[in-house]
Protein backbone atom coordinates (compact mmCIF):
# COMPACT_ATOMS: atom_id res chain seq x y z
CA UNK A 1 0.00 0.00 0.00
CA UNK A 2 1.18 3.53 -0.77
CA UNK A 3 3.28 5.58 1.61
CA UNK A 4 1.84 7.74 4.35
CA UNK A 5 4.13 10.49 5.69
CA UNK A 6 3.69 11.92 9.19
CA UNK A 7 5.61 14.89 10.62
CA UNK A 8 6.01 15.92 14.25
CA UNK A 9 7.84 15.35 17.51
CA UNK A 10 8.55 12.07 19.23
CA UNK A 11 9.22 12.45 22.95
CA UNK A 12 10.57 10.42 25.81
CA UNK A 13 7.65 9.49 28.03
CA UNK A 14 8.35 9.08 31.75
CA UNK A 15 5.57 7.63 33.88
CA UNK A 16 5.23 6.29 37.43
CA UNK A 17 4.29 2.63 37.67
CA UNK A 18 0.59 1.84 37.47
CA UNK A 19 -1.54 4.48 39.15
CA UNK A 20 1.17 5.88 41.44
CA UNK A 21 1.57 9.64 41.71
CA UNK A 22 4.72 11.45 40.63
CA UNK A 23 7.65 10.21 42.73
CA UNK A 24 5.45 8.19 45.03
CA UNK A 25 8.29 5.70 44.63
CA UNK A 26 11.69 5.91 42.92
CA UNK A 27 10.77 4.30 39.59
CA UNK A 28 9.69 5.72 36.22
CA UNK A 29 8.71 3.74 33.13
CA UNK A 30 10.51 5.10 30.06
CA UNK A 31 8.95 4.74 26.59
CA UNK A 32 8.50 6.98 23.54
CA UNK A 33 5.48 8.62 21.97
CA UNK A 34 4.00 11.66 20.28
CA UNK A 35 0.95 12.43 18.16
CA UNK A 36 2.27 11.91 14.65
CA UNK A 37 4.63 9.11 15.67
CA UNK A 38 1.68 7.28 17.22
CA UNK A 39 -0.22 7.53 13.94
CA UNK A 40 2.78 6.18 12.02
CA UNK A 41 3.07 3.15 14.31
CA UNK A 42 -0.66 2.37 14.07
CA UNK A 43 -0.56 2.51 10.28
CA UNK A 44 2.55 0.33 10.14
CA UNK A 45 0.74 -2.23 12.31
CA UNK A 46 -2.10 -2.12 9.78
CA UNK A 47 0.38 -3.09 7.05
CA UNK A 48 0.76 0.34 5.46
CA UNK A 49 4.03 1.78 4.17
CA UNK A 50 4.51 4.61 6.64
CA UNK A 51 7.30 7.15 7.19
CA UNK A 52 7.80 9.41 10.19
CA UNK A 53 9.70 12.69 9.79
CA UNK A 54 11.23 14.64 12.65
CA UNK A 55 14.58 15.90 13.95
CA UNK A 56 16.41 14.09 16.74
CA UNK A 57 19.81 14.51 18.39
CA UNK A 58 22.61 12.26 17.19
CA UNK A 59 23.17 10.48 20.50
CA UNK A 60 21.97 7.35 22.28
CA UNK A 61 18.59 8.71 23.40
CA UNK A 62 17.83 10.02 19.92
CA UNK A 63 18.84 6.68 18.45
CA UNK A 64 16.61 4.84 20.92
CA UNK A 65 13.65 6.94 19.75
CA UNK A 66 14.42 6.00 16.14
CA UNK A 67 14.65 2.33 17.02
CA UNK A 68 11.33 2.43 18.87
CA UNK A 69 9.71 3.33 15.55
CA UNK A 70 11.78 1.04 13.35
CA UNK A 71 10.73 -1.89 15.55
CA UNK A 72 7.22 -1.58 14.12
CA UNK A 73 8.42 -1.16 10.54
CA UNK A 74 8.07 2.63 10.33
CA UNK A 75 10.42 4.19 7.75
CA UNK A 76 12.82 6.41 9.68
CA UNK A 77 15.19 7.19 6.81
CA UNK A 78 14.02 10.81 6.47
CA UNK A 79 14.59 11.73 10.11
CA UNK A 80 17.03 14.64 10.37
CA UNK A 81 19.75 14.41 13.00
CA UNK A 82 21.09 17.28 15.10
CA UNK A 83 20.30 19.47 18.07
CA UNK A 84 20.87 18.72 21.73
CA UNK A 85 17.88 16.99 23.26
CA UNK A 86 14.81 14.82 22.96
CA UNK A 87 11.66 16.40 24.36
CA UNK A 88 10.22 14.78 27.48
CA UNK A 89 6.74 14.47 28.86
CA UNK A 90 5.79 13.18 32.28
CA UNK A 91 2.51 11.30 32.65
CA UNK A 92 0.65 10.54 35.86
CA UNK A 93 -2.23 8.15 35.18
CA UNK A 94 -5.43 9.12 36.97
CA UNK A 95 -8.09 6.83 38.35
CA UNK A 96 -11.71 7.25 39.34
CA UNK A 97 -12.28 10.98 40.01
CA UNK A 98 -8.54 11.85 40.01
CA UNK A 99 -7.58 13.04 36.52
CA UNK A 100 -4.43 12.12 34.65
CA UNK A 101 -1.73 14.79 34.44
CA UNK A 102 0.80 15.63 31.72
CA UNK A 103 3.83 17.86 32.29
CA UNK A 104 5.95 18.86 29.27
CA UNK A 105 9.69 19.38 29.29
CA UNK A 106 10.27 19.93 25.60
CA UNK A 107 11.67 23.46 25.23
CA UNK A 108 14.82 23.46 23.14
CA UNK A 109 14.25 20.00 21.69
CA UNK A 110 15.81 19.16 18.33
CA UNK A 111 12.57 19.47 16.37
CA UNK A 112 11.70 22.77 18.09
CA UNK A 113 14.96 24.22 16.77
CA UNK A 114 14.67 22.73 13.26
CA UNK A 115 15.03 24.93 10.20
CA UNK A 116 14.47 24.91 6.45
CA UNK A 117 17.67 23.05 5.67
CA UNK A 118 16.67 20.02 7.73
CA UNK A 119 14.03 18.58 5.40
CA UNK A 120 13.84 18.06 1.63
CA UNK A 121 10.07 17.87 1.28
CA UNK A 122 10.17 17.21 -2.46
CA UNK A 123 12.20 14.07 -1.81
CA UNK A 124 10.28 13.10 1.33
CA UNK A 125 6.94 13.09 -0.51
CA UNK A 126 8.21 11.25 -3.58
CA UNK A 127 5.85 8.30 -4.06
CA UNK A 128 3.64 9.22 -1.09
CA UNK A 129 -0.14 9.63 -1.18
CA UNK A 130 -1.07 10.98 2.26
CA UNK A 131 0.49 13.52 4.62
CA UNK A 132 -0.49 13.81 8.28
CA UNK A 133 0.35 16.42 10.91
CA UNK A 134 -1.34 17.84 14.00
CA UNK A 135 -1.82 21.21 15.64
CA UNK A 136 0.81 20.22 18.20
CA UNK A 137 3.70 20.54 15.75
CA UNK A 138 3.26 24.17 14.60
CA UNK A 139 2.71 25.11 18.26
CA UNK A 140 6.38 24.32 18.94
CA UNK A 141 7.50 27.65 17.45
CA UNK A 142 7.21 29.97 14.48
CA UNK A 143 10.06 28.14 12.75
CA UNK A 144 8.23 24.81 13.04
CA UNK A 145 4.98 26.39 11.87
CA UNK A 146 6.86 27.56 8.77
CA UNK A 147 8.14 24.03 8.23
CA UNK A 148 4.56 22.73 8.46
CA UNK A 149 3.42 25.19 5.81
CA UNK A 150 6.34 24.27 3.53
CA UNK A 151 5.44 20.61 3.94
CA UNK A 152 1.74 21.20 3.26
CA UNK A 153 2.46 23.28 0.17
CA UNK A 154 4.76 20.62 -1.29
CA UNK A 155 2.31 17.86 -0.39
CA UNK A 156 -0.50 19.60 -2.30
CA UNK A 157 1.88 20.31 -5.20
CA UNK A 158 2.55 16.58 -5.46
CA UNK A 159 -1.14 15.70 -5.16
CA UNK A 160 -1.15 14.16 -1.68
CA UNK A 161 -4.19 14.01 0.54
CA UNK A 162 -3.44 16.19 3.60
CA UNK A 163 -4.91 15.28 6.97
CA UNK A 164 -4.70 17.30 10.18
CA UNK A 165 -5.81 16.70 13.75
CA UNK A 166 -6.34 20.14 15.33
CA UNK A 167 -5.12 18.90 18.75
CA UNK A 168 -5.14 22.23 20.61
CA UNK A 169 -2.67 22.26 23.54
CA UNK A 170 -3.12 25.27 25.82
CA UNK A 171 0.25 24.59 27.47
CA UNK A 172 1.98 25.23 24.12
CA UNK A 173 0.22 28.31 22.75
CA UNK A 174 -2.77 30.62 23.09
CA UNK A 175 -6.05 30.40 21.23
CA UNK A 176 -5.15 33.57 19.33
CA UNK A 177 -1.84 32.13 18.15
CA UNK A 178 -3.47 28.83 17.22
CA UNK A 179 -6.21 30.55 15.20
CA UNK A 180 -3.69 32.62 13.25
CA UNK A 181 -1.35 29.76 12.39
CA UNK A 182 -3.87 26.96 11.93
CA UNK A 183 -6.15 29.19 9.89
CA UNK A 184 -3.33 29.48 7.35
CA UNK A 185 -2.51 25.77 7.36
CA UNK A 186 -6.12 24.65 6.99
CA UNK A 187 -6.26 25.85 3.38
CA UNK A 188 -4.11 22.82 2.47
CA UNK A 189 -6.13 20.25 4.45
CA UNK A 190 -8.55 17.71 2.97
CA UNK A 191 -9.43 15.71 6.10
CA UNK A 192 -9.75 17.45 9.47
CA UNK A 193 -10.20 15.83 12.87
CA UNK A 194 -11.28 17.82 15.89
CA UNK A 195 -13.17 17.62 19.14
CA UNK A 196 -15.42 20.22 20.71
CA UNK A 197 -12.54 21.91 22.56
CA UNK A 198 -10.32 22.08 19.47
CA UNK A 199 -12.99 23.72 17.33
CA UNK A 200 -13.94 26.22 20.01
CA UNK A 201 -10.46 27.11 21.29
CA UNK A 202 -8.86 27.41 17.85
CA UNK A 203 -11.64 28.78 15.65
CA UNK A 204 -14.36 29.89 18.06
CA UNK A 205 -16.81 27.30 16.72
CA UNK A 206 -18.85 25.94 19.64
CA UNK A 207 -20.90 22.74 19.83
CA UNK A 208 -24.17 24.16 21.13
CA UNK A 209 -26.03 22.22 23.78
CA UNK A 210 -22.95 20.25 24.83
CA UNK A 211 -21.50 20.03 28.35
CA UNK A 212 -18.57 17.60 28.25
CA UNK A 213 -17.81 17.72 31.98
CA UNK A 214 -21.48 17.18 32.72
CA UNK A 215 -21.71 14.23 30.35
CA UNK A 216 -24.09 15.90 27.86
CA UNK A 217 -23.33 15.68 24.13
CA UNK A 218 -25.66 17.21 21.55
CA UNK A 219 -25.39 15.51 18.15
CA UNK A 220 -26.95 18.46 16.32
CA UNK A 221 -24.29 20.72 17.79
CA UNK A 222 -21.51 18.55 16.37
CA UNK A 223 -23.14 18.43 12.95
CA UNK A 224 -23.15 22.23 13.05
CA UNK A 225 -19.46 22.34 14.06
CA UNK A 226 -18.52 20.12 11.10
CA UNK A 227 -20.65 22.15 8.69
CA UNK A 228 -19.05 25.42 9.81
CA UNK A 229 -15.55 24.00 9.48
CA UNK A 230 -16.27 22.70 5.97
CA UNK A 231 -17.84 25.98 4.89
CA UNK A 232 -14.89 27.97 6.25
CA UNK A 233 -12.05 25.84 4.93
CA UNK A 234 -13.46 23.58 2.20
CA UNK A 235 -12.58 20.27 3.88
CA UNK A 236 -13.66 17.08 2.15
CA UNK A 237 -14.13 15.29 5.48
CA UNK A 238 -14.51 16.46 9.06
CA UNK A 239 -14.36 13.93 11.87
CA UNK A 240 -15.31 14.84 15.43
CA UNK A 241 -14.46 12.53 18.32
CA UNK A 242 -17.16 12.26 20.99
CA UNK A 243 -15.84 11.46 24.45
CA UNK A 244 -18.10 11.44 27.48
CA UNK A 245 -15.94 11.37 30.61
CA UNK A 246 -17.71 9.56 33.42
CA UNK A 247 -14.43 9.54 35.34
CA UNK A 248 -10.72 9.08 34.65
CA UNK A 249 -11.37 5.34 34.60
CA UNK A 250 -14.58 5.13 32.57
CA UNK A 251 -15.51 6.94 29.36
CA UNK A 252 -18.06 6.60 26.62
CA UNK A 253 -16.35 6.81 23.24
CA UNK A 254 -17.78 7.45 19.77
CA UNK A 255 -17.25 9.73 16.78
CA UNK A 256 -18.95 11.52 13.91
CA UNK A 257 -17.85 11.78 10.29
CA UNK A 258 -19.12 14.51 8.01
CA UNK A 259 -18.45 13.26 4.48
CA UNK A 260 -19.19 14.80 1.10
CA UNK A 261 -22.83 13.76 0.94
CA UNK A 262 -23.84 12.60 4.40
CA UNK A 263 -23.05 12.63 8.12
CA UNK A 264 -22.53 9.46 10.14
CA UNK A 265 -22.39 8.68 13.86
CA UNK A 266 -20.59 5.58 15.09
CA UNK A 267 -21.72 3.14 17.71
CA UNK A 268 -20.76 4.14 21.25
CA UNK A 269 -18.39 2.09 23.41
CA UNK A 270 -18.26 1.95 27.20
CA UNK A 271 -14.52 2.04 27.82
CA UNK A 272 -12.65 1.04 31.00
CA UNK A 273 -9.39 2.93 30.58
CA UNK A 274 -5.93 1.46 30.98
CA UNK A 275 -4.16 4.31 29.13
CA UNK A 276 -6.00 6.99 27.18
CA UNK A 277 -2.91 8.80 25.82
CA UNK A 278 -2.77 8.19 22.08
CA UNK A 279 -6.49 7.44 21.85
CA UNK A 280 -7.13 10.25 19.40
CA UNK A 281 -4.07 9.33 17.35
CA UNK A 282 -5.29 5.75 17.01
CA UNK A 283 -8.65 7.08 15.81
CA UNK A 284 -6.90 9.21 13.20
CA UNK A 285 -4.79 6.31 11.98
CA UNK A 286 -7.87 4.11 11.76
CA UNK A 287 -9.68 6.74 9.70
CA UNK A 288 -6.74 7.06 7.30
CA UNK A 289 -6.62 3.29 6.90
CA UNK A 290 -10.36 3.01 6.36
CA UNK A 291 -10.62 5.81 3.80
CA UNK A 292 -7.45 4.83 1.95
CA UNK A 293 -8.31 1.13 1.76
CA UNK A 294 -11.63 1.87 0.08
CA UNK A 295 -14.09 1.28 2.92
CA UNK A 296 -17.43 3.02 2.74
CA UNK A 297 -17.43 6.21 4.79
CA UNK A 298 -19.55 4.71 7.60
CA UNK A 299 -17.37 1.59 7.75
CA UNK A 300 -14.20 3.69 7.85
CA UNK A 301 -15.65 5.61 10.81
CA UNK A 302 -16.56 2.41 12.66
CA UNK A 303 -13.08 1.00 12.03
CA UNK A 304 -11.46 4.16 13.39
CA UNK A 305 -13.58 4.22 16.54
CA UNK A 306 -12.98 0.52 17.20
CA UNK A 307 -9.22 0.99 16.76
CA UNK A 308 -9.26 3.82 19.27
CA UNK A 309 -11.44 1.88 21.68
CA UNK A 310 -8.84 -0.90 21.72
CA UNK A 311 -6.01 1.60 22.27
CA UNK A 312 -7.57 2.65 25.57
CA UNK A 313 -6.80 -0.89 26.82
CA UNK A 314 -3.08 -0.75 25.94
CA UNK A 315 -0.33 0.88 27.99
CA UNK A 316 1.98 3.29 26.21
CA UNK A 317 1.40 5.77 23.39
CA UNK A 318 1.44 3.17 20.62
CA UNK A 319 -1.63 1.19 19.52
CA UNK A 320 -0.43 -2.39 19.22
CA UNK A 321 -3.37 -3.93 17.36
CA UNK A 322 -3.91 -5.55 13.97
CA UNK A 323 -6.53 -4.92 11.29
CA UNK A 324 -8.24 -8.21 12.14
CA UNK A 325 -8.51 -7.31 15.83
CA UNK A 326 -10.06 -3.96 14.97
CA UNK A 327 -12.50 -5.49 12.50
CA UNK A 328 -13.58 -8.09 15.06
CA UNK A 329 -14.59 -5.33 17.47
CA UNK A 330 -16.10 -3.10 14.76
CA UNK A 331 -18.26 -6.00 13.60
CA UNK A 332 -19.74 -6.46 17.04
CA UNK A 333 -17.57 -8.80 19.12
CA UNK A 334 -16.67 -6.73 22.15
CA UNK A 335 -17.10 -9.51 24.66
CA UNK A 336 -13.44 -9.65 25.65
CA UNK A 337 -13.64 -13.44 25.89
CA UNK A 338 -10.37 -15.35 25.94
CA UNK A 339 -9.28 -16.36 22.44
CA UNK A 340 -7.81 -19.85 22.23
Amino acid sequence: MAKIVTFGEIMLRLKPEGYLRFFQNDKMEATFGGGEANVAVSLANFGMDTAFVTKLPDHDIGESAVRSLAYFGVDTSKISRGGDRVGIYYLETGASQRPSKVIYDRAGSSIASAGKGDFDWEDIFNGAEWFHFTGITPALGENVAELCEEACAEAKKQGLTVRCDLNFRKKLWSSEEACRVMGTLMRYVDVCIANEEDAEKVFGIKAEGTDVTGGKLNHDGYVSVARQLKERFGFKYVAVTLRTSISASDNKWAAMLSAENDTYFSKQYDVRIVDRVGGGDSFGAGLIYGLYSGMKDKDALEFAVAASCLKHSIEGDFNRVSVDEVKTLAEGDGSGRVQR
